[in-house]
């Protein structure tokens, strides 16, 4: 019988017994399942350490998967080890982005019928990770703030009705009042961009915040890392860009270029980044490039 490792993080909130009840008795029908909870990265790196060929099931959202993926990267066993994903964040892009059913038990039956598949990572050049996405300028701020609106809204949803996925678009209205910041942006050595900035994305997956779709045409597949680049700098052209995200259709304004590559590098003033929810910075310089079929997952 095929043996799967589960990782829950026991300080995200979602990924409790109540949640994992139903998704585990479906895995547990056809496959030998350890659970194993995980407090801080110690704890997951011990965990990671016991793998031991098994599947490595992470029970989380993106900031679960993303946490799993750098350890594996840091500890330079990710291309050894197969993950799947059991979405139980309140976004989850990334399952959104992989066509994985966003219910925990019905995930669990498309795992049971899924295939081994090799997915992107993209790296930074300090070696941490993106699974789904990273952003900059007012992305960043959206990031901050959508993060408090998903908590917020995400515990007033009733059963299926999930309004966390409105922290986003919400954060990225409340983020539309940030001051621009200048950079210069190369994709694939070419310079695309020298001036200021409302916002940079960079997209493995296609959307953040549960569901915004800030690089809809992404594919954690396909060698490529999408960008989109907002000039929307005048007060009201901000608004109108964080409602056009809000309706999906932000791509088809004059201040919004969007364009791909392997490799992205930004320079200029000082800005924070967010990737995968985790925030860094301040940077002046930062690259990134995507390592094609860096990982196996389990996908439907």
């Amino acid at each position: 019988m095929e043996r799967l490792l589960v990782i829950t993080n026991s300080g995200a909130g979602t990924a409790d017994e109540e949640n994992l009840e139903a998704p585990l008795s479906v895995l547990r029908s056809a496959y030998a399942v350890e659970v194993v909870a995980t407090a801080s990265l110690d704890d997951l790196d011990d965990a990671l350490a016991g793998a031991d060929g098994r599947t490595v099931v992470v029970a989380g959202g993106d900031g679960s998967l993303h946490a799993v993926v750098q350890t594996l990267h840091t500890r330079g066993e990710l291309a050894d080890n197969t993950l799947a994903l059991l979405p139980l964040g309140t976004g989850n892009d990334f399952a959104r982005t992989v066509g994985l059913p966003l219910v925990a038990d019905e995930a669990a039956r498309a795992l049971m019928k899924g295939t081994v598949r090799p997915v992107d990572l993209v790296v930074a050049d300090d070696g941490t990770v993106v699974v789904n996405h990273v952003h900059l300028g007012a992305g960043a701020q959206a990031a901050r703030f959508g993060a408090d609106w998903k908590e917020k809204l995400g515990s007033a949803g009733v059963g299926k009705l999930n309004l966390g996925k409105l922290g986003y678009p919400i954060g990225a209205l409340q983020a539309a009042a940030s001051e621009p910041v200048r950079v210069r942006i190369e994709v694939d050595g070419e310079e695309v961009a020298d001036e200021e900035v409302l916002m940079v994305a960079l997209g493995n997956g296609a959307s953040v915040g549960g569901g915004a779709e800030l690089t809809p045409d992404a594919d954690v597949s396909d060698g490529r890392i999408d960008v989109m680049v907002s000039t929307a700098n005048g007060p009201l052209a901000r608004w109108a860009y964080a409602a056009a995200i809000a309706r999906g259709d932000h791509q088809d304004r004059d201040d919004v270029t969007a364009l791909h590559g392997t490799t992205v590098r930004i320079t200029g003033e000082k800005f924070w980044t967010s990737a995968d929810g985790e925030l860094s910075g301040p940077h002046t310089e930062r690259t990134w490039r995507v390592e094609r079929g860096a990982f196996r997952m389990l996908l439907p």
